[in-house]
């Protein structure tokens, strides 16, 4: 697979990059098992395709992540189900205080509000405003026009802000997450 000289490269890039390529899946699936099935995946295919990947790793193994994650969507046919773990929440909520819950109520309404995202809605969003990504880089890695881009991010965002202000504050969620 890879030639023993090169596999330290190979090592130090997933130890340096894997948390990163996780949260990007997990931003576009929605589901962290699915998530690490796609980043294992991408970085196999990185690996068997080490010596044109190594000049821009990052930007290789994203490109992978993100056509494993649209053949996902091809192949289901809709969005990504949304996935909330009420077990976390409880458990932080004992251990961690009152301040910590607040913060992933706070993520978790970010992250239902991404997810309801249609696909390359969402997509869009996550490489332009997580990755940090130009509307040109994204435009690349989507394998789209630098137009489609700004068009889904534009609904994107006018999207999460509806979303966003109708639901209720945190405070309100903690109160009925606490009442079921």
């Amino acid at each position: 697979m890879i030639p023993s000289a090169e596999q330290h490269d190979f090592e130090l890039f997933v130890h340096s990059t894997s948390d990163r390529l996780l949260r990007t899946a997990y931003m576009l699936t929605g589901d962290a098992h699915e998530a690490q099935d796609v980043v294992q995946a991408a970085l196999l295919r990185t690996a068997r395709h080490w010596r044109t990947a190594r000049q821009q790793p990052y930007a290789y193994t994203r490109r992978v992540v993100i056509n494993l994650v649209k053949d996902r969507w091809r192949y289901l046919g809709r969005r990504p189900r949304q996935t909330q773990d009420d077990v976390e929440l409880l458990d932080i909520y004992c251990h961690g205080g009152e301040r910590e819950l607040e913060r992933v109520v706070q993520r978790d309404l970010i992250l239902r509000a991404v997810h309801q995202l249609p696909p390359k809605q969402r997509a869009v969003v996550v490489l332009r405003y997580l990755e940090d990504l130009s509307v040109e880089e994204t435009a690349r890695a989507l394998g789209s026009t630098t137009g489609t881009v700004k068009t889904h991010a534009s609904r994107g965002l006018a999207r999460l802000r509806a979303v966003l202000e109708t639901t209720s504050d945190p405070e309100t969620e903690m109160e009925q997450h606490h009442a079921h």
